[in-house]
């Protein structure tokens, strides 16, 4: 079983943004590579402990893992994916001054000592059908990504010597001050473009159509986001690719009606078929079903399909579909139906129970023979 994210900060659920950042920033500088140099087990407890900040620190993320667990980054919406590098591209300033500004060359930098810089992330929409969200599905889109020219070379950048910054020092009258910023020259790569084959552009990346494969969980809804991690546009030199943020749209079924895992689905039967029972063939996820209506079934009843709903994205098993039952009362009778129904008005048979619980079904019942 994957650890719980606020045990693994050691924060309780209801902990504030603060609270949760000051708990991995002391994990972070507990278990940061510099202070445990070659030890693999403080390696994995420092990017577990990023991988719960960076789902906890996000309003959004959390609210769907506090309400679906880990299930609802199955499909690379956490951090799980991350490596060092990413780890520190995303979260470095929050421990970085802890080890004198830097990180000590681990897994941040590139050849030269400069800190990597990561692409920007793409976004698409994927619109899906209910039968596609039941189960999950696999779906691949076409997407126009930038990646780095072929031939295209990098080398240090002159201005910060490769490091990605640069140093200022200040008088004041306390004494002189050294601070460090980010250097514009080359962003904070610590790399410039040296050599850019025809077609690239200021940063050595050439637009290029590539095909990707998107496994959707069951049980996704309209709105969520998943993360499909390094298939955004890449980066410079030996930059982090981006990612590739994809958006899910529901469309609505024709017949069926979703709330949450469960389904609802209207049938509507005939006066003789409620009084003499019927088999029915109804939508579902999936494709038809056949379900039987029994002798005397009152309007208003509800028959539970159980595991005919949606897939759970918390991997608890399916929903149930839900059929509501209404009875049709015809509005146009032949003479010959007129007559049967009169003769029925008195016969108790006919009648409805009053002491029964469905109140409603009564009123209905009696509203149909008055």
């Amino acid at each position: 079983m994957k650890e719980d994210f606020y045990e693994i900060l050691g924060v309780s659920k209801g902990a504030s943004e603060a609270e949760i950042k000051k708990a991995y920033r002391k994990k972070a500088i507990e278990y940061h590579p510099d202070k445990n140099p070659g030890d693999s087990t403080a390696e994995e407890r420092f990017k577990k402990a990023a991988e719960a900040y960076e789902v906890l620190s996000d309003p959004d993320k959390r609210a769907r893992y506090d309400q679906f667990g880990h299930a609802a980054f199955e499909n690379g919406g956490g951090a799980g994916s991350m490596n060092m590098d990413d780890i520190f591209s995303q979260f470095g300033d929050i421990f970085g001054s802890a080890f004198g500004g830097g990180f000590g060359g681990f897994g941040g930098f590139g050849s030269s000592g400069g800190r990597r810089v990561k692409g920007t992330n793409l976004r698409i929409q994927i619109t899906l059908t209910l039968d596609e969200i039941a189960e999950g599905v696999e779906k691949k889109v076409k997407v126009k990504r930038k990646v780095q020219a072929e031939g295209v070379t990098y080398k240090s950048c002159s201005s910060c010597n490769g490091t990605g910054q640069v140093t200022k020092i200040t008088n004041t009258i306390l004494g002189r001050m050294q601070t460090a910023a980010q250097c514009t020259a080359c962003g904070g790569a610590g790399q410039i473009l040296d050599q850019k084959p025809a077609g690239a552009d200021a940063q050595g990346l050439v637009s290029k159509e590539e095909t990707v494969s998107i496994q959707i969980p069951g049980g996704v809804e309209d709105g969520m986001q998943l993360k499909v991690s390094g298939k955004g546009n890449a980066a410079p030199g030996d930059g982090i690719a981006g990612d590739l943020i994809v958006s899910i749209k529901e469309t609505q079924h024709p017949s069926l009606k979703r709330e949450g895992d469960n389904l609802h689905y209207d049938l509507r039967i005939s006066f003789a078929e409620a009084v003499l029972g019927a088999s029915k063939e109804i939508d579902a996820v999936g494709g038809k079903v056949r379900i039987k209506v029994d002798k005397g079934t009152q309007s208003g009843k509800v028959l539970r399909l159980r595991g005919k709903g949606v897939k759970s994205l918390n991997g608890y098993g399916k929903g149930d579909l839900l059929v509501h039952v209404m009875v049709w009362t015809p509005q146009k009778l032949s003479a010959e139906q007129e007559a049967f129904f009169e003769e029925t008005l008195n016969d108790k048979n006919f009648m409805p129970d009053p002491k029964a619980d469905d109140k409603s079904t009564f009123d209905r019942i009696r509203d149909m023979f008055s």
